[in-house]
């Protein structure tokens, strides 16, 4: 059945970060599909704790599914932030 004056949305989502930032106690994740997340660091212990060059000291694991912060001992799927 053909609708008139509807379109379809694909869904475009992904989980896969691709850059990362902080500032003003918020990590921003900018998403491979555009979209940009807000998360309080204040959610984790580690990172509250952090200094900003240990939180900056960042790199992405499994092709932007996770983040790992080696001199923090912490990582954090992608997934599980934005759900």
């Amino acid at each position: 059945m053909n609708q008139v004056g509807m379109s379809t949305l694909t869904n475009l989502k992904s989980n896969q970060a691709v850059d990362l930032s902080f500032s003003n106690g918020k990590m921003t994740i900018f998403m491979e599909d555009g979209r940009e997340i807000g998360i309080p660091i204040e959610w984790f212990p580690r990172l509250r704790e952090a200094t900003k060059e240990q939180l900056e000291k960042w790199r992405f694991i499994g092709n932007g599914e996770g983040i790992h912060w080696e001199d923090l001992d912490e990582d954090l799927l992608v997934s599980e932030l934005i759900s």
